[in-house]
């Protein structure tokens, strides 16, 4: 059977909205994107961050959640390489309102192709998935997809106001930011 993982990359978020205290809106984004992927079926879930944020991850993690030092998806894709998982998915920490199903969406080309990629609305991407035999990309939130990569289903980034105005209040999920910004 083939191991997976799914990553949520723990960097500090390039923007905060106005009168809301950066690392509040670091741990809220945290704790809603680690509860996703805890309750992801058929798949492991992690955290990964770099070392200075050690008390963040312990603040939301979930006890049997691997955690893995890195400070990009690089590094995190190659912890998961080297704990032995087949597939990994790394999820951007700023999209406390992604669906799960476009998790799903995000892993599903690996059947057939080595690289998956989820662009972000706005530019960038928001997720990165890869067969970990297949090699490892090394590629940051800011990068587009690579033309050899099976794009996937895009979605919102909370890394400026923008994508701030994009949150679907009708969505479940994203309890901690709903609670921080209400």
């Amino acid at each position: 059977m083939t191991s997976r993982c799914v990553i949520v990359l723990l960097t500090p978020p390039v923007w905060a909205p106005p009168g809301v205290d950066p690392e509040k809106w670091r741990a809220a984004l945290a704790e809603d994107m680690v509860d996703l992927v805890a309750g992801l079926a058929e798949t492991d879930a992690a955290v990964a961050a770099p070392p200075e944020a050690v008390d963040l991850v312990e603040a939301v993690r979930w006890p049997t959640m691997k955690v893995y030092s890195a400070t990009s998806p690089l590094q995190a894709l190659a912890a998961a390489a080297d704990d032995g998982y087949d597939l990994a998915a790394v999820l951007a920490a700023d999209a406390p309102d992604l669906p799960a199903m476009l998790v799903g969406k995000l892993l599903r080309p690996l059947s057939s192709r080595d690289l998956a990629v989820a662009p972000a609305v706005g530019g960038g991407i928001y997720g990165i998935a890869a067969r970990l035999a297949g090699g490892i990309p090394d590629l940051d939130w800011s990068s587009e997809p690579p033309p050899e990569a099976a794009v996937t289903t895009p979605w919102h980034r909370l890394d400026s106001p923008a994508g701030f105005a994009r949150l679907d209040e009708a969505l479940e999920g994203w309890d901690a930011t709903r609670a921080l910004l209400s």
